[in-house]
């Protein structure tokens, strides 16, 4: 608990006593009876008025030059603790630090009960957090647009090692981050039917309508160059209750309404395996897509006039399908309320549109069941019809045959119809991109071909990005300030200025200096563990480590396994000199997602055994920590010695987690996958270890009948381990609680989990020489550190902004 100096002491600064004055005119606490909480939200006020200042001053700057503005739409934002992020931005840390010291509180302290924003889950939205950033920090004008969820998509606690899905109340004490713009309410409707009109026109008669109302939240660029602004929306009814139903005692049905509208906005990523939770999916999308689109035809139109010049002053991204109907939104704005013709339409939508692909999992690429989209969004299905009879004509014009024009069609005729959200993206934007090199020339070859064949130019790569403010400088200090004593400060502004860094790999000197952070970092996790969940483990071990949205593609399972083939090692040869590990893993599953929660609950079954086992005499750990968030992740991984990238090659389309942890002085032990490919040509196939198939060998294996029952009776360790998991040995209170999922692997193994056993098996071994060999792995680390500064949000910004958006 943060100490309180004693009432009455003068604060040593003009800082401190502006902090003081807020806590008292703003909080309404007295210094003495001021807890952590008060100073905290003092601190973030006192903080925000500078970060206002500049907020409006980039408002005005971009409305004076007229600038072209960029808007990034997407369902996630995981945005994380915001006071840190402002405070190293904005170089204002150790003023702040010396200010609340002088009244007797520690920023560090204050800073731990901050809420993360549950406002995503993975990759995608912390990607668009990293994009918001750097959006800032180059200077260019921009908007997020999202949904402000109440309780994010949950907060995950393990209960006998079964994850429990509760409510995330971030928002319980507020938000002093965020703005309520009323004036900025927009009507977003649903259902009812389209009617002609008198004038020849169509008229959309809504059946139900709610409210969106914007809540705006800063977003700091480095140094405080620009701040931009994350457009949250919020639902309310029009009619908050009605008077009649609460009049005649019907309390519930008076609020039916505001409680339907709320319901978007509770949570993100609703169970979507049943109809009402399908159907609380494309709501949410279409609320939020549809309010973003009005604000940005709205501002464009306050500014600039002239519908017609919309794609010269917006550039909208859409980050994944989530956001995909945004394509029919704008289309029905220019066409119902701003009297364009169609095909006029459609070139203004298709300019102003880019389009961001995040996956080739067939069940990710969002489609709708036909009759679910008609009824909801009438009007939208007229327009998707219409487009895609243009789409269809301009490929049958080309000489397209009924498979490819089965293929490039809006609409799936292939069993019950649905709308397919990944086509329509593609089909309304001047350009799709990938994240990862590999991701790109994937999508031209699986799950696009036949669009690519007919738009050649469209499909571009983009490789991801992570900002390096946030996942260096803010989360690994120790390591910051021995880079820039070896190398200067240019990494500050642009971080590829670590390569010289190199240089110092083979430097013993260097080298005991880097171990040292990595030392320390690893044993402030230590502790932080110890707290949370009572785990003792020993900072000297390697900290192997696995942290990421659970998914079969991810290949937790593989990891596992082998964790269960080394358990059985250490205990059958005690004799030899084993590796001392630590195995963390970390992640959220789906709530549907049957397998990802088994996975869960092995992983702690497995925890549990093994870590009461006295045979291994400590020599391996296991620890699944729960509720993985931005914070976690920003304790974790600057003290993480392995990185785990193990997907099923051809699968991951980039991946930021693998250039976080190589940032921080991680070795990579990955798969040929996304940007696993980037890395390794960055930093040096001698300084990664790869293992696996390749994507192009998993599709032969699969093409060619792939048999995993006999590689499987082919690997007596891979064997032994998936048998022991099958019958009971880590869940003797439920034998057959792993007999289907194990028995899948058997069956199909469609992740390729048993064909790349024994090579992932003989990596980890290979892993374990170089840790002996303390010099070889502090060079690989530190030269993975040097070499991965092209993996900056930054860089992949820049080419957004000069390639897609033509605003550099």
């Amino acid at each position: 608990m943060a100490t309180i100096a004693p009432a009455g002491q003068t604060p040593a600064t003009p800082l401190a006593d502006a902090i003081l004055d807020t806590l008292v005119h703003r909080i309404g606490k007295d210094q003495k009876a001021a807890r952590p909480h008060d100073w905290l939200a003092a601190t973030i006020q006192t903080v925000r008025n500078d970060v206002i200042e500049r907020w409006m001053a980039s408002t005005r700057d971009a409305h004076a030059k007229g600038a072209k503005r960029v808007y990034y739409l997407s369902l996630e934002f995981l945005i994380g603790r915001l006071l840190r992020d402002a405070l190293s931005n904005l170089d204002q840390t150790k003023a702040i630090a010396e200010a609340l010291a002088s009244l007797g509180v520690d920023l560090a302290e204050i800073e731990e009960i901050e809420p993360d924003a549950a406002l995503g889950n993975g990759g995608l939205g912390r990607l668009a957090a990293c994009f918001m950033e750097s959006m800032a920090s180059l200077d260019l004008p921009a908007y997020g647009y999202g949904i402000r969820y109440v309780n994010g998509m949950f907060r995950q606690r393990i209960d006998d090692g079964f994850q429990v899905e509760l409510p995330e109340n971030w928002l319980q004490h507020g938000n002093p981050w965020e703005f309520e713009r009323r004036e900025s309410a927009y009507f977003v409707g649903f259902g009812g039917e389209v009617v002609g009109t008198d004038t020849g026109h169509v008229h959309w008669k809504v059946g139900e309508a709610v409210e969106a109302m914007a809540v705006d939240t800063p977003m700091v660029g480095w140094r405080g160059k620009r701040v931009n602004t994350l457009r949250l929306w919020t639902a309310r009814s029009l009619d908050p209750i009605k008077l009649d139903a609460f009049n005649r005692g019907d309390f519930q049905g008076a609020l039916a309404d505001q409680l339907r509208a709320e319901t978007l906005t509770r949570v993100l990523y609703p169970n979507d395996s049943t109809e009402a939770g399908q159907e609380l999916r494309l709501r949410q999308e279409y609320f939020f897509s549809s309010a973003s689109i009005q604000d940005i035809v709205r501002r464009h139109i306050q500014y600039f006039g002239d519908i017609r010049t919309l794609s010269d002053k917006a550039a909208i991204q859409l980050n994944d399908t989530h956001p995909a109907v945004s394509v029919a939104e704008l289309m029905r704005l220019l066409v119902d309320f701003h009297d364009l013709g169609f095909d006029e339409a459609w070139d203004i939508t298709r300019a102003t549109f880019g389009y961001t692909n995040h996956t080739l999992l067939p069940e990710a690429l969002e489609s709708w069941p036909l009759p679910l989209f008609e009824r909801l969004l009438p009007r939208h299905m007229q327009l998707i019809y219409a487009i895609n009879a243009k789409l269809l004509r301009e490929a049958r014009a080309t000489g397209a045959d009924d498979r490819a024009i089965a293929a490039i069609s809006l609409i799936d005729e292939g069993g019950s119809r649905r709308v397919r959200m990944a086509n329509l993206a593609f089909a309304g934007a001047h350009s799709v991109n990938g994240v990862a090199a590999l991701h790109t020339d994937l999508m031209k070859q699986t799950v696009f071909a036949d669009l690519h064949r007919l738009y050649p130019d469209r499909i571009n790569n983009k490789t991801n990005g992570i900002t390096p403010r946030r996942w260096l400088q803010q989360c690994n200090p120790g390591l910051t300030a021995l880079i820039r004593e070896a190398v200067g400060d240019a990494f500050l502004d642009d971080t590829e200025a670590l390569e010289p860094l190199a240089a110092h790999a083979e430097d013993a000197a260097f080298q005991e200096k880097f171990a040292a952070v990595k030392r320390a970092n690893k044993a402030a996790l230590a502790q932080h563990l110890k707290d949370l969940m009572g785990l003792r483990i020993d900072p000297a071990a390697m900290f192997d480590v696995q942290i990421k949205r659970i998914h079969e593609y991810k290949r937790q399972l593989l990891n596992i396994i082998e964790t269960v083939a080394l358990y059985d090692q250490i205990r059958s040869h005690p004799e030899l000199d084993w590796v001392p590990r630590v195995k963390l893993f970390a992640g959220k599953a789906a709530s549907s997602y049957h397998n990802a929660k088994l996975i869960i609950k092995l992983a702690n079954d497995v925890a549990r055994r093994v870590n009461s086992d006295p045979a291994i005499g400590g020599l391996l750990k296991v620890a699944f920590v729960p509720n993985y968030n931005v914070s976690l992740a920003e304790k974790i991984i600057p003290a993480a010695d392995l990185s785990e990238q193990i997907s099923t090659a051809g699968m991951e389309a980039s991946g930021t987690g693998n250039m976080k942890f190589a940032l921080n002085g991680a070795l990579t032990i990955g798969t040929l996958d996304g940007a696993n490919v980037e890395i390794r040509d960055r930093v040096g196939a001698d300084n990664i270890m790869i293992f696996g198939l390749t994507a192009d060998e998993v599709a032969k294996r699969r093409a060619d009948g792939y048999n995993p029952r006999a590689v499987i009776e082919g690997s007596p360790e891979l064997a032994q381990a998936l048998s022991a998991i099958a019958s009971g040995v880590f869940s003797p209170d439920d034998r057959d609680r792993y007999k289907g999922l194990i028995g899948g692997l058997y069956d199909g193994d469609w992740f390729m989990l048993a064909a790349d056993f024994d090579s992932y098996a003989a990596a980890q071994r290979q892993v374990d020489g170089w840790w002996d060999d303390r010099g070889l792995w502090n060079a690989m680390a530190i030269r993975n550190v040097a070499r991965v500064g092209w993996f900056s949000s930054d860089r992949t910004i820049r080419e957004y902004a000069k390639d897609i958006w033509g605003v550099l």
